[in-house]
């Protein structure tokens, strides 16, 4: 085989391979061989098919077969030699590829060319010079009283209140109306804009603005016309900034009659005292403040490592990346949900930020691959086994599809693998880095950063070589609600 290199340029790499014929003419002869042994045609004894016979039927097939080996085998056998490893898979191009079929092997040579990017040398860092500030806050008394408040206000019930209760008056602020509402834009109504027996809290949120505030006073029997408008953006493009009259009729004022925060609270809720209770909302606020504080101390340990990434991003990497959150950045914009600061951008400089985003997260993503591949991180099967379960349970009803969907699909279980790997390889990290405990409010660790624009690194996988992950061709059953990064 004769190799020549015809580009060297930065991370891309291309050659030109020449495979003698008579290589290619050995395996035709091998296949053709194994063929024979196997192949069973009328009139002729199992075995026994004379060669001929085989080159005329097969001849098309095997040929087609035998190069793409003969391709496979020269193309990895060029990439060992020379010790690269592909950001992505080469791409490969026969020579004169229309007549390759009818070549007469082996006077003639197979030559085809490799075109593909490789992977930037990666010099890992000294993970243990890195300084980290994890920010550290513990619940309060009034933590928790705030939540067992919320708790009771989610277990209230809702009275009728008689006409003697009324009186003259109409619904007040606080009291819920009982109420069937029809909205129409233009005089039509339209999808999602009726309702029977709502029930709406006076001055409430949950509504469009301005329509809570239009039901006080409201009567039994009584009926409203009010005119609203739809944010903009809104989450149905469709509404997002028009002006809707909503036709409203009341059935009945009630009031809400929020259970005391005592034992008989936690008995209603499976608990034998209020303060196991208070104990347990202690824990879960405790768990959220510390995952809360993992996610910053997370964050601020990839913004120092995009710094020391101080190497090239393969192109087609980046691209790919980049492919993906436009992708969904126009899906949010057609959607009517992206966010006023991108809103007010013209594309070219959207395209200038996300593609920075592109390039940083695949950057990450390769030197925390390089991270686990170095120091021999990789998840384990009972690992995959918990997170497919994980992913199952947000689909209840559906946990069977699920679990089939990842086993036929391998694909799209490796999307689980990718985070689970990089999580690990992050915790790796922080055990090496140095990092000073910060004691904070609860209010304070739940700010948003200054860096809050940054992005973390596309999924980085177990294997170096590994593109970041793509979305797969399949997705698990869908929920009776769509969500969206």
């Amino acid at each position: 085989m004769q190799v020549t290199e015809t580009l060297a340029e930065g991370l891309k790499r291309a050659y030109t391979v020449v495979v003698p014929g008579t290589e290619v003419e050995s395996r035709r002869a091998a296949r053709f061989a194994d063929l024979g042994k196997t192949v069973r045609l009328p009139g002729f004894r199992p075995g026994k098919v004379p060669l001929p016979v085989l080159r005329q039927r097969y001849g098309t097939a095997v040929t087609a077969e035998v190069i793409e080996q003969t391709v496979s085998d020269s193309t990895r056998q060029v990439l060992t030699d020379r010790g690269l490893r592909p950001a992505l898979q080469p791409q490969i191009d026969l020579v004169d590829a229309e007549s390759v079929q009818t070549r007469a092997f082996p006077d003639q040579d197979l030559t085809f060319t490799v075109a593909l990017e490789v992977l930037p040398e990666i010099a890992l860092p000294d993970f243990a010079a890195i300084a980290l500030t994890r920010l550290k806050a513990e619940v309060t008394d009034e933590a928790v009283a705030k939540a067992l408040a919320n708790l009771a206000e989610r277990n209230r019930t809702l009275v009728d209140l008689t006409p003697e209760e009324l009186g003259d008056r109409g619904a007040a602020k606080g009291e819920v109306v009982k109420l069937d509402y029809t909205g129409r834009i233009d005089g039509t109504a339209f999808p999602g804009g009726t309702a029977t027996d709502a029930d709406v809290e006076v001055g409430g949120a949950g509504f469009i603005e301005g329509f809570a505030e239009q039901i006080e006073g409201l009567r039994p029997g009584e009926t409203r016309t009010i005119t609203v408008r739809f944010p903009d953006p809104y989450g149905a493009p469709e509404l997002a900034g028009k002006e809707a009259q909503f036709e409203l009729t009341a059935k009945a004022i009630r009031r809400s009659d929020v259970p005391a925060v005592d034992d008989e609270l936690a008995k209603r809720l499976s608990f034998e005292t209020l303060d196991e209770l208070k104990d347990l909302i202690r824990t879960q606020l405790q768990r959220e403040y510390d995952q809360l504080g993992r996610m910053r101390l997370k964050r601020e340990l990839l913004d120092q490592l995009n710094d020391l990434a101080a190497f090239p991003a393969p192109e087609g990497l980046v691209e790919a990346e980049f492919g993906q959150i436009w992708a969904r950045l126009d899906a949010d914009r057609q959607a009517g949900r992206l966010d006023s600061e991108d809103q007010a951008k013209d594309e070219e400089t959207l395209r200038r930020e996300y593609r920075a985003i592109a390039d940083r997260r695949v950057r990450l993503g390769l030197l925390l691959a390089e991270a686990g591949r170095t120091h021999n991180i990789t998840v384990a099967a009972d690992e995959m086994t918990r997170a497919v379960r994980a992913e199952a349970g947000r689909y209840p009803g559906q946990e069977a599809q699920v679990f089939e969907f990842f086993r036929k699909n391998p694909q799209a279980a490796e999307t689980l693998r990718g985070p689970l790997f990089e999580d690990k390889v992050i915790d790796f990290v922080l055990e090496l880095a140095q990092i000073t405990d910060r004691p904070v409010t609860p209010e304070a660790l739940a700010e948003e950063p200054d860096a809050a624009a940054t992005a973390a690194p596309a999924a980085a996988a177990p294997e170096a070589t590994a593109a970041p992950a793509t979305a797969a061709a399949d997705t698990p059953p869908a929920a009776d609600t769509a969500s969206a990064d």
